[in-house]
């Protein structure tokens, strides 16, 4: 290969990497996914109580709403409700597991 073809490449690359960084400029600053994320000081309705792996492809997981709890079993190819409607057990509280649902989001 030449020396053209070297700057070619360079200069196709950094392009790509400047629409990257455009794009990215402009979600943040439109904020076009904001309406997904819940607004400052408001409680969040939904967390993840406790995951359970299964096996190498299947985890059962405990997820909250509101004031009802749903046992999910989730895999690479499906997603199945076990149970819905269960209700927490007295005196759980969705910010009393806060620091809990950080640990298993960093996993």
């Amino acid at each position: 290969m030449n020396t053209g073809a070297y700057f070619q490449f360079v200069a196709a690359l950094a392009f790509v990497l400047a629409l990257i960084a455009g794009l990215a400029w402009a979600i943040r600053r439109f904020g076009l996914f904001s309406q997904m994320a819940p607004k400052l000081g408001s409680k969040r309705r939904l967390s993840i109580v406790e995951t359970l792996g299964l096996d190498a492809k299947r985890r059962l997981v405990l997820v909250r709403r509101d004031d009802k709890e749903h046992l999910v079993i989730l895999g690479p190819a499906s997603e199945t409700v076990v149970e819905a409607g269960i209700a927490p057990p007295p005196g759980a509280t969705a910010d009393a597991d806060a620091p809990r649902l950080e640990a298993i989001q960093k996993r």
